[in-house]
């Protein structure tokens, strides 16, 4: 089994938001893997489905981002999925808009929603897909830019960046982890 997770917040007015890009590689996946997003339960909106003859499952958690290991960890343990199974799909200031950046564990870096999911699993030790957004300029504040929309300018590049992501996580169905990290880390 692997369970993929896209940290963002619920609602309209977050839609397309640079924090919600974790949504939107799960909303890309759901299309790829023809996995319909619904069932509501563990405080989450998720799917499941056999790809590449592997069952998987797909999960927003709608807690709002500080929240999102609220949703994590009760889907784990109703289908037993193990931390080895799990990856997480968030956004990062840190990476040049539109790079992805796969992980085995680490550190939470100030990330809210990665923070609760280590509180709620109790270690850092799960794979992730970090979606490079930037950092603001002149001085915005942290909150307002990533509740902001992307410029027309960076959306071509986060469109790239969500497919590569998807390619990434459909690629870990049929590959060790480490070997999808050295193609797309690069």
């Amino acid at each position: 089994m692997k369970l993929f997770v896209g940290l963002g917040n619920p609602g309209r007015q977050y839609e397309n938001t640079r924090h919600n890009i974790g949504f939107n590689v799960i909303d890309a996946l759901s299309n790829r893997f023809n996995i319909p997003l619904n069932q509501t339960k563990f405080k989450g909106l998720f799917g499941s489905g056999i790809v590449k003859g592997e069952k998987v499952f797909l999960l927003k958690p709608l807690t709002y981002m500080n929240l999102s290991g609220e949703s994590i960890r009760p889907l784990m343990d109703y289908y037993d999925i193990g931390i080895d199974d799990l990856l997480v799909i968030y956004d990062d200031l840190d990476l040049p808009t539109g790079k992805i950046r796969l992980r085995q564990k680490g550190s939470a870096g100030g990330h809210n929603g990665i923070k609760s999911t280590i509180a709620h699993t109790g270690t850092q030790e799960f794979k992730r897909v970090r979606v490079g957004i930037s950092r603001p300029q002149n001085g915005m504040a942290i909150t307002d830019y990533v509740l902001g929309r992307f410029l027309d300018e960076e959306q071509a590049d986060m469109d790239q960046a969500v497919q590569k992501a998807c390619d990434a996580c459909g690629e870990w169905l049929e590959k060790p982890f480490l070997q999808v990290m050295n193609t797309y880390n690069q």
